[in-house]
């Protein structure tokens, strides 16, 4: 196969895929009041990519994913109401924390080839806690000022976002071993 064959199957693929992961982000099984849901494992196919076909292609999946949750979920205003807030809010709340899936394969690969499924494992979870960070920095910075009943901002943000991330990523993980476990040939790419 040469490589424009390759790279236009791959561009597919990626596509395949990005709608596969907005249709499970719309399959929301509990969303909270502010924002945040746990979803039918909506990460699992960007961090897919990345472990087929590396950071490269795990970016643009997950940057093309952030933009289409920033546009499907929309815009809260935030309570600054500044321009400044909104785009803290953008990068923080979309841009960084569904782009930094696609670097699932950076996590993965020390672990070779004898422990896939513990570099799979490690992977996915080291990109849920990068988003988490980014959903934890987004609610101190940018929603820190919501924080209720006498709650300091970095307690709050902490328990909200981690409400939610904790969930998706142990869904994301069980859901990821599972199909390496059913399907293995998944995660090499063609």
């Amino acid at each position: 196969m040469n490589n424009t064959t390759s790279n236009t199957r791959t561009l597919a693929e990626c596509a395949v895929l990005i709608a596969l992961g907005t249709i499970l982000a719309q399959l929301k099984v509990y969303e909270l009041p502010n924002g945040g849901s746990i979803t039918a494992a909506s990460m699992v196919p960007f961090i897919l990519v990345s472990l087929r076909h590396g950071p490269r292609w795990g970016l643009l999946t997950g940057f093309a994913n952030s933009l289409l949750q920033m546009l499907l979920g929309g815009l809260w205003p935030t309570p600054a109401g500044t321009a400044g807030a909104m785009a803290l809010e953008v990068i923080l709340d979309y841009l960084m924390p569904f782009t930094v899936l696609g670097l699932a394969y950076i996590f993965a690969k020390p672990f070779g080839e004898s422990k896939k499924l513990q570099g799979i494992i490690c992977g996915t979870i080291a990109v849920c806690c990068l988003r988490f960070l980014a959903h934890f920095l987004s609610g101190i910075i940018v929603w820190g000022s919501i924080a209720q009943d006498g709650i300091g901002a970095v307690t709050y943000s902490l328990t909200y976002n981690g409400s939610y991330m904790l969930v998706e990523t142990i869904i994301s993980v069980v859901v990821i071993a599972l199909l390496y476990k059913s399907a293995p040939k998944l995660f090499k790419a063609v």
